[in-house]
């Protein structure tokens, strides 16, 4: 059998390095998974808490996902202003000061039996 070089390697040298590669479970959180379609995943916006964004494959049909901002990092105005966002708004309460002079016979005769 005659043997073809590549560049330093012979091609039986090329193939049994081929072979020690290490094929494990993490060979596919290196790279993205190649293919063409992928199975229940939909494409969803993800926006950074600086502004930019990027697309992301998500297992749930959603259009953006918005990642939190650290409020330590904000000036205490900014603060101050968010954390009060997030308290719950306080219920009005109407206070009813009607008269109590309202005649139901006047409207009797539009009431049709």
């Amino acid at each position: 059998m005659q043997c073809r070089c590549l560049g330093r390697l012979s091609l039986t040298n090329y193939y049994n390095s081929l072979q020690l590669r290490n094929l494990n479970s993490l060979s596919a959180a290196i790279t993205k998974p190649h293919r063409r379609i992928y199975e229940r995943t939909y494409p969803v916006m993800v926006v950074n808490p600086d502004g930019s964004t990027f697309t992301i494959r998500y297992h749930e049909p959603r259009k953006i996902i918005t990642l939190p901002i650290n409020i330590w990092t904000l000036s205490e105005a900014e603060r101050k202003e968010r954390l009060e966002r997030r308290k719950p708004r306080k219920k009005i309460k109407i206070e009813e000061d009607i008269d109590d002079d309202f005649d139901s016979q006047k409207y009797i005769k539009y009431i049709k039996k």
